[in-house]
C-alpha cells in the first residue's frame, strides 16, 4: 500500500521496487540539494541511505534545507536528516556520518554504497567525490544550484565521462561563488535536488538515466530547462582514461587552491597596516574623527542593513571606474576636506559584509590615489559588518 502508486508504473513495477529496496545511496551533503534528494529517496523506498555532512544546522539553512527545523538548530545536519527521514519511512536504513569527506575516508565510505549523489557546494569535494567514484566504479549523480540557476549531470555512468573529463583543471578560487556569497532561492535548489532523486531512482530501478552524457541546465528566472550534450569520455583523462595517472586520492584542497567547505571565504589581501578592527573603527566613530565610510556591497545587500553614516558605491562600479560613481566619491572627499585642516589626508574606511570585497576595494582606491583621487588614506574594516554585529552592536541585522 505504501508504494502502490509507483508500483503501478510499467517502468518500475514490483521488480523495480525490489531493486530500490536492495539499493544503497550515499548522499554527500545534507543541505539544500541533499535534503529534498534524501526525502524523496526515503519516500520511494531506497533500502539504505548514507547521510554525510560535517556541518551543523543553522538558522540561515532553513529557507532551503527542508529536512531541518528550528528545533534542530545546532544539531549535526547528518543526524537531523536521519531523524526526519526515519519518521517518514522507518524501513529505510539511515546512516548518519557527521564528518568531512577526505582523501583518508572517501574510498572506504563510497565502496559501501551502490550510487553516490554529490550535493556538495565546493570544488575540492567535487574532485574528491569524482575520483573516489571512478576508483570504486560507482555512478555519480551530481547537481549544483546558485542564485536562480541549476545544473545536473551523471558522471562515470555507462561509459560516459567523469567530472575530470570535462574539468581537467580547477577554476581559479577567486572566480568561484557559493550560496553564502551569491545567494540562492530555496525552491531552485529544491528543484535540482528532486531531479537528482529522479536520476538516482531511475538508475537504482534498472532504468536508464537521461544525463549520462548530457548537462541539464535550469533557468528559474525564465522557467526554462535546456540540455547540452557533453563531450565523450576522454582517453587522456588522468583518472578514468586509458593510462590514468591518478590512481589514489590526492590533497584536493592543494589541487584546487581552496578550502573544502561551502562557508564564506576569507581573503587576506592587505597588510595589518591597511586594516582596522571593528573595535578600532568604533573608537574613531566615538571620538568624532572626520572620515568617510564607504560601503562597497551591492545595493540589494545595503537594503538589508547598513551603517547610517556610510555611502554606497558597489565594488563592481569601482572596478569599472564609472564616471558618475567616481565623481560622487570625489565630491564626498571634497566636502570632508573642507571640515579638516587642508594639509591632512582624508581617511577613507571601506566596509562590506565579511571583509573580502572591501579589501579589493582598498587596493583599487590606492591605485586611484594621486590620479583619480587625491589626498586620501584608505583602510579596510576587518571582517566587515558581520563582525560589527557580533562584537559591537548585537541588534545590527545579520544575513
Amino acid at each position: 500500500m505504501r508504494y502502490s502508486r509507483q508500483l503501478l508504473l510499467p517502468g518500475l513495477g514490483v521488480k523495480g521496487q525490489m531493486s530500490l529496496l536492495n539499493t544503497s545511496v550515499l548522499v554527500v551533503g545534507c543541505g539544500g540539494l541533499g535534503c529534498p534528494l534524501a526525502l524523496y529517496l526515503a519516500a520511494a523506498g531506497i533500502g539504505r541511505l548514507g547521510l554525510l555532512d560535517y556541518d551543523g544546522v543553522e538558522l540561515s539553512n532553513l529557507h532551503r534545507q527542508v529536512l531541518h527545523t528550528e528545533r534542530t538548530q545546532g544539531l549535526p545536519k547528518a543526524q537531523s536528516a536521519a531523524r526526519a527521514l526515519s519518521r517518514l519511512n522507518s524501513t529505510t536504513q539511515c546512516v548518519p556520518y557527521h564528518l568531512q569527506l577526505s582523501s583518508e575516508n572517501a574510498l572506504q565510505l563510497i565502496q559501501q554504497y551502490d550510487i553516490v549523489a554529490d550535493c556538495s557546494d565546493n570544488v575540492p569535494t567535487r574532485y574528491l567525490v569524482n575520483d573516489a567514484c571512478v576508483l570504486s566504479s560507482k555512478p555519480l549523480v551530481s547537481a549544483s544550484a546558485l542564485r536562480m540557476e541549476g545544473q545536473l549531470t551523471v558522471y562515470n555512468y555507462n561509459g560516459g565521462p567523469c567530472y575530470r573529463c570535462l574539468y581537467p583543471v580547477p577554476p581559479p578560487p577567486e572566480t568561484v561563488t557559493n550560496c553564502s556569497d551569491g545567494g540562492v532561492l530555496g525552491v531552485v535548489v529544491g528543484v535540482m535536488g528532486c531531479l537528482q532523486a529522479l536520476e538516482v531512482l531511475k538508475i537504482a530501478s534498472g532504468q536508464k538515466s537521461s544525463f549520462g552524457q548530457q548537462l541539464l541546465m535550469f533557468d528559474a528566472q525564465d522557467g526554462r530547462f535546456r540540455c547540452i550534450k557533453l563531450r565523450a569520455k576522454q582517453a587522456g583523462c588522468v583518472v578514468c582514461g586509458e593510462t590514468p595517472t591518478v590512481t589514489e586520492l590526492q590533497d584536493y584542497e592543494s589541487f584546487c587552491g581552496s578550502s573544502a567547505t561551502d562557508k564564506c571565504r576569507r581573503l587576506n589581501l592587505l597588510s595589518a597596516e591597511q586594516r582596522v578592527s571593528v573595535q578600532e573603527y568604533k573608537s574613531i566613530v566615538d571620538c568624532g574623527t572626520p572620515h568617510l565610510l564607504l560601503d562597497v556591497r551591492p545595493k540589494v545587500e545595503v537594503d538589508i542593513c547598513h551603517l547610517p553614516v556610510s555611502i554606497n558605491i558597489p565594488l563592481a562600479s569601482l572596478e569599472d571606474q564609472k564616471g558618475d560613481h567616481i565623481h560622487f566619491l570625489k565630491e564626498k572627499i571634497s566636502e570632508l576636506k573642507l571640515q579638516m585642516s587642508s594639509e591632512l589626508e582624508v581617511p577613507v574606511y571601506v566596509v562590506c559584509k565579511l571583509g573580502n570585497d572591501s579589501q579589493t576595494a582598498v587596493q583599487l582606491l590606492e591605485m586611484m590615489s594621486g590620479t583619480e583621487l587625491e589626498n586620501i588614506t584608505v583602510k579596510d574594516i576587518t571582517r566587515g559588518l558581520m563582525a560589527w554585529a557580533n562584537k559591537i552592536d548585537p541588534s545590527f541585522p545579520k544575513y
